[in-house]
Formats: C-alpha cells, sequence, structure tokens
C-alpha cells in the first residue's frame, strides 16, 4: 500500500487538477483548490519516500515485486504492471518526489499571474507521475511506458505557453529528439527479448553472464549481442539525458517556465538515463567496449558543456548547460564502473540544481521576466534570501571543501568521488585516464562560469532598465521556504549521506542494487601520474607507504588515494573562482567594459564558437534538417500533390464529381422531358437498327 500511494498520489492529483480544474472539465475546482491538492498529494509522496529509503536503503529490508496488475501476456512476452523495490528505487523515489513537491510549492508564487494555473499544476503532476513510473518499473515494457511518459509531459511543459512560437519550436525540438534516442531503446528492448525471451529486470540480468558471448548477425555482420543491448539502451539515455549529440533540446527547454526548468534538470527526466544505465549495471558490466563508449561520451559532455557555458548571457542556459555538464560526469562515472559514485552525484545534484533554478527563476520574478545577465547587476540587496541560496547553490556545484575531511558542501563529496572513481581505472583504460583529466578541466570551467553568473548578476551597477530596478523586491515566502529547503540538501546532503553511497556502510546500503567495488580504494594507478618522491617510508601504526621530501606529502594516500587527486579538484575550482573574481569584479565597471568589448569586437572567433554552441544546431541543420525537409517536400509535391491528389481527389474522383454535376442537370424533374429522352433513344435505337439490316 505504501508504494501503491506514493506512485498513484500524483497521478491522482493530475487528474483531478486536469479534468475538474480547466475548461475541459467545467472549471468546477477553482485554481486555489487545485494547487492544494496537487501539492499536498506530491508532500505526502515525498515523505513516505524518505521512509520508504530508511526502510529499504538504511533498515536494509528487502522487498518483494510488488504485482499491480496483469498488462502484456502475448506469447512468450509477458509482462506485468509490477514494482521493483531496493535501494536504487528508493533513491529515486526520494529525488523525484522531494523535489517536485518543493517546485509544486514554488510554483504557488512564480505562476501567481497565470490564468490557467490547474493546467499546470496537472501537467507537473502528471510528469512526476510518469518518472516514478519509470523508477519503479519491474521490467523494460513498463520503463519505456515511464520513458514516453516523461516525453509527453515534458513536450506539455516545455510548450506550456503555446501561443509563443518559441515555446512551441522548443517543445517540438525535445520531442523529436528524444524520440530519435528512443528508437535505440526500443530496439534494445526487442534485442533484449530476442536474446533473452524475457523482458523482466530479474530474469534478464540472471542470464546475462551465460550469453556474454553470444553473437547475433545482421547485414552480413555479426555483433556481441550483449554489447550490443548495452550500445541500444545507451542511445535511449544519450537522448533523455542530452549527451552530446543528442543534447540539442536541452538548452532550448529553458522556453517553460522556470519551475518546469528545475523539475527537468534535477529530478526527471534528465536523470532517466542514468537510471536506466544503473539499473541495467550487470548488462554494462559485461560490455567493456560499450562502456568504454559510455565513459568517453560522458566525458566529452562534460567538457563540451562547460565550454558553451562560460559565455552564455542567459541566466536559465547557463545553468542548462551545467546540468548537460553534470549529466557527462555521472555517465563516465557509470562508464569506469561506479554506479554508486554516478547515483551519489545524481542524488546530491538534485537538491543543487533545483536550488540553482529556483534562484534564477526568482531573479526572474524580481526582475519582471528579465532573463539576461547583461541587464542585471547590483541586485543582491534586493534579493538577499535568493543571492545567499545562490551563493550556496554555487559553491556546491562547483565542490569547495576541505580535501581528507568531511567539510565541505554536497558537490566536494559527489563529484569528487567521480572524479577519485576515474582514477581508479586509468591502470586498466585510457578512456579513464580521459575522463579524469576532462573531469578536472571541467570543473575548472564550472566554478569560472558559476562565479561569472553570481558577479555578473548580483554585484556590480545594474545595466537594465530603473524602473525595473527601483521595483524589484524579494520573492515571496511560498517561493523562498523550498530555497531554504534545498540550501540545506546543498549544505549536508553530501556528509550525511557519503557514508551510505560511497563509504563504509555502502555494501551494506546498496546491497543487490548496484555493485559498489569501486567505493572507496584505488587501483594502482600507472607510474606516469606520481612524480618521484626523494624517500619512501612506511608508517609504523598503519602500515602504509609514506612519501618525504618536500612535495612527498602529495603522494601520501588518503582513503587509498594519493592526496593531490583529492586535492586537485578543489584548486582548479578555486582558480576559477579567481579567475572570474578578476576578470568580472576587480574594478568597478569591469562587466560593463567586458560586454561593450565584447559588443563591439564581436568577442573573438573562440567566443563566437562557444556562444554559438559549437555550430552543432547549424551543422544539424545543413546535414539532417535540411535533406530531411527536401525530402519530405518532395514526397509532398511529387508524391501526394501529383500523384496521390492528383490520380485521385483531383483526378479521377474531381472528373466523375464534374461528368456527374454536369449530367445532373439533365435531371429537371418533369415526366415529359423524360418521356422526349426516351422516344429519342428509341428512335436512335430503330434508326441504327434499320441502318444495320440495310447494310
Amino acid at each position: 500500500m505504501l508504494y501503491l500511494i506514493i506512485v498513484f498520489a500524483p497521478l491522482l492529483g493530475a487528474l483531478i487538477s486536469g479534468l475538474t480544474g480547466t475548461r475541459f472539465g467545467g472549471q468546477k475546482l477553482g485554481e486555489k483548490s487545485s494547487m492544494i491538492i496537487t501539492t499536498g498529494l506530491l508532500f505526502l509522496s515525498a515523505v513516505l519516500s524518505w521512509y520508504a529509503l530508511f526502510k529499504v536503503g538504511f533498515g536494509h529490508q528487502e522487498h518483494p515485486p510488488i504485482n499491480v496488475l496483469r498488462w502484456m501476456d502475448i506469447g512468450d512476452l509477458k509482462a506485468n504492471w509490477a514494482f521493483k523495490i531496493d535501494t536504487l528505487t528508493a533513491v529515486m523515489l526520494v529525488v523525484v518526489n522531494s523535489v517536485s513537491a518543493l517546485v509544486h510549492l514554488y510554483s504557488w508564487g512564480y505562476m501567481s499571474d497565470d490564468k490557467f494555473k490547474p493546467r499546470f499544476f496537472a501537467y507537473l503532476s502528471l510528469f512526476t507521475f510518469a518518472m516514478l513510473m519509470l523508477v519503479t518499473s519491474d521490467n523494460f515494457i513498463q520503463l519505456f511506458f515511464g520513458w514516453e511518459g516523461v516525453g509527453l509531459a515534458s513536450y506539455l511543459l516545455i510548450g506550456y505557453y503555446y501561443k509563443k512560437p518559441s515555446a512551441n519550436a522548443a517543445a517540438i525540438k525535445a520531442f523529436v529528439t528524444n524520440r530519435v534516442g528512443d528508437v535505440g531503446l526500443a530496439l534494445g528492448v526487442m534485442t533484449i527479448f530476442l536474446v533473452f525471451g524475457s523482458v523482466k529486470f530479474d530474469a534478464v540480468f540472471a542470464e546475462v553472464a551465460a550469453n556474454k558471448d553470444l553473437v547475433l548477425p545482421f547485414l552480413g555482420m555479426e555483433f556481441n549481442a550483449i554489447e550490443l543491448i548495452a550500445f541500444l539502451l545507451f542511445i535511449g539515455a544519450m537522448g533523455k539525458s542530452a549527451q552530446f549529440v543528442l543534447h540539442v533540446w536541452l538548452p532550448d527547454a529553458m522556453e517553460g517556465p522556470t519551475p518546469v526548468s528545475a523539475l527537468i534538470h534535477a529530478a526527471t527526466m534528465v536523470t532517466a538515463g542514468v537510471f536506466l544505465v544503473c539499473r541495467a549495471f550487470p548488462i554494462y558490466e559485461a560490455a567493456p567496449m560499450t562502456s568504454a563508449f559510455v565513459t568517453a561520451v560522458g566525458a566529452f559532455t562534460a567538457l563540451f558543456a562547460a565550454t558553451v557555458a562560460l559565455v552564455q548571457n542567459d541566466i536559465k542556459r547557463v545553468i542548462a548547460y551545467s546540468t548537460c555538464s553534470q549529466l557527462g560526469y555521472m555517465f563516465f562515472a557509470a562508464g569506469v564502473g561506479a554506479y554508486n559514485a554516478a547515483m551519489f552525484h545524481l542524488f546530491t545534484h538534485a537538491f543543487f540544481k533545483a536550488l540553482l533554478f529556483l534562484c534564477a527563476g526568482s531573479v526572474i520574478h524580481a526582475l519582471h521576466h528579465e532573463q539576461d545577465m547583461r541587464k542585471m547587476g547590483g541586485i543582491w540587496r534586493k534579493v538577499p534570501w535568493t543571492y545567499g541560496a545562490m551563493i550556496i547553490g554555487t559553491l556546491a556545484i562547483t565542490g569547495l571543501g576541505i580535501p581528507g575531511t568531511k567539510i565541505g558542501f554536497a558537490g566536494f563529496f559527489s563529484k569528487d568521488a567521480i572524479i577519485e572513481a576515474a582514477y581508479s581505472g586509468v591502470a586498466t583504460s585510457n578512456t579513464a585516464v580521459f575522463a579524469f583529466w576532462v573531469g578536472i578541466i571541467a570543473a575548472l570551467l564550472t566554478s569560472f562560469y558559476s562565479w561569472r553568473l553570481i558577479f555578473m548578476t548580483f554585484h556590480g551597477k545594474y545595466r537594465g532598465d530603473q524602473h525595473t530596478f527601483d521595483h524589484a523586491h524579494e520573492s515571496p515566502w511560498n517561493m523562498r521556504l523550498p530555497l531554504v529547503v534545498l540550501s540545506f540538501g546543498a549544505l549536508f546532503a553530501g556528509a550525511v549521506f557519503y557514508k551510505y553511497f560511497m563509504g563504509k556502510y555502502s555494501g551494506d546500503f546498496w546491497h543487490n542494487a548496484l555493485p559498489t567495488a569501486y567505493g572507496h580504494h584505488a587501483m594502482m594507478a600507472p607510474d606516469y601520474l606520481y612524480a618521484a618522491a626523494e624517500t619512501v617510508a612506511t608508517d609504523a601504526h598503519h602500515g602504509e607507504v609514506k612519501h618525504d621530501g618536500l612535495f612527498g606529502w602529495l603522494f601520501n594516500k588518503v582513503h587509498g588515494y594519493p592526496f593531490w587527486v583529492l586535492l586537485l579538484p578543489v584548486l582548479v575550482s578555486v582558480i576559477g573562482f579567481i579567475t572570474a573574481f578578476m576578470m568580472y569584479m576587480r574594478k568597478d565597471g569591469q562587466v560593463e567594459a567586458r560586454i561593450k568589448d565584447v559588443e563591439e569586437t564581436g568577442g573573438g572567433i573562440l567566443y563566437r564558437f562557444l556562444l554559438n554552441k559549437w555550430y552543432i544546431d547549424e551543422l544539424y541543420d545543413i546535414t539532417v534538417i535540411r535533406g530531411v525537409r527536401k525530402l519530405g517536400d518532395f514526397f509532398y509535391k511529387i508524391g501526394d500533390v501529383k500523384i496521390i491528389d492528383g490520380l485521385g481527389p483531383n483526378g479521377v474522383a474531381a472528373f466523375a464529381a464534374g461528368a456527374a454535376k454536369r449530367l445532373s442537370k439533365f435531371q429537371s424533374g418533369y415526366l415529359y422531358h423524360y418521356a422526349f429522352v426516351m422516344l429519342l433513344g428509341v428512335a436512335a435505337l430503330i434508326m441504327i437498327a434499320f441502318r444495320g439490316m440495310g447494310g
């Protein structure tokens, strides 16, 4: 009963609000009632989700699958609507419902001027329900159902302002891009059924080892079945989680209301791909080539998105590309086998990324929907609560903390765990080496663009309309309260939960849900990652190797890693802060001068390259979109208009209709006209007959 309430409470709220609060339902339910019902049901789900996590994760209670109803039973294809309850599910329930509940509450203030609140809250709750169906799935068919459900809900929410052309275009772009990835997921599920004869997680995962050498022939080529399945599933994950090549929909999703951006980017849609890879870890453990591909794509995405975020001017787009980059971290963690590190970062990221987006929404709300950071500045005194929360979120995403201690913000523990996991694999994998150094570089860039956002938004002189500045004000308490709650998550989630996700209790916490082999001890790294120390000694008390000399302390082990591995991410984050400060805060008017310089000079080739997002959209337009449009025009103008319509409605059918119309004029309705025509016919027949006889 507990899990039925957790999953179906948001659906109930969506149905009540959507069917009775909108014009479709006759608006029998008022706006306030819709908001109270949907938000209350989400908070109920959130509270029960935390209880479930304490039972399953911390309490180590095994829970059998919950069969809701018989769903598909077609020959050998059997898929019930059922819930798989383990720690992985419980963690996702907490993330999804907690963030969604706070977003619902935040929307009370942010959407206060909206005329269609019941529709908006119905969409939010529907989005949450679809994600819950995905994360509780017991089989790949149910997962696919939830997968498509979040795609539909994201389309509705991104295009919520449907009278705005750019919002419609963004919604369609998100929907179509995700359909490309979903083809890969669908093919992966089909291949799973072909190979294993089942789509149930437990049945499939139990047979992976027995089929690891199975080969599938296709188009004269042969593919390892497990590698192929892992690759196809990851194509779906790339679309949902906006990895490089299929990332193009994510920044445009900012066309939706800011609470939608927070929900999509922090807790629901974009985390689905990471969840899928972690859920299917037995498949990826048996597919080393695809796992290396996952590592490479994740690392490259982390770097690519971070470079683009450096120069964006829309406050929401900076955070959107930050999401893309952080998802890259999660994927390369999963690629090197650190699934618990990937989930740890997903968990902490939900708090500080939702916090950053909702803070951005608070700024936009204060400045009458202004989103361009070039028209902001000097507002921190106007919005002190938002400013404080934004600083906390920034410190969390940049990973500020003291290496080797339990002192730090959420991102310090989770992001550093990923970098350490990548370091663990450098002895056996070139992609792990790539991921490790990219993770360090991306941490530097993350710090720079995060502090750039702070300095351009809150400090310096206000650069927008003076009337807007004079009337800027802090958000109401129904918007501030979620910021306070999320700030606590950004502050303490890493320190409190590290021991369960990564530390000494991780084995018990995850038990059968995830492997924790990379939890807290590194493998031997190759020599070129070390520098020579002057002397080496053994600690008499702990038996650990100790390096002496001027820089020997950098190579002493701290919970299994050389200290420099722990120090480097924090060091580059500090460098990123100092660089941003020197560029935007060192002198009065420095932001204005930099903006003016870019406007006059265009910013240079590299600046334009990054500002235009590496021209990926333009490349798509040249290579894919134009070709598809021409093909569509050909089929429309030739196939549809000239052939189908030309021969059909505009051809034979049109001729028959025209002939019938002309012949109908002979139908006068007078009997003597018909008799006269009949006599003419008889006369014609007689003439023909006599002429034939005469011949």
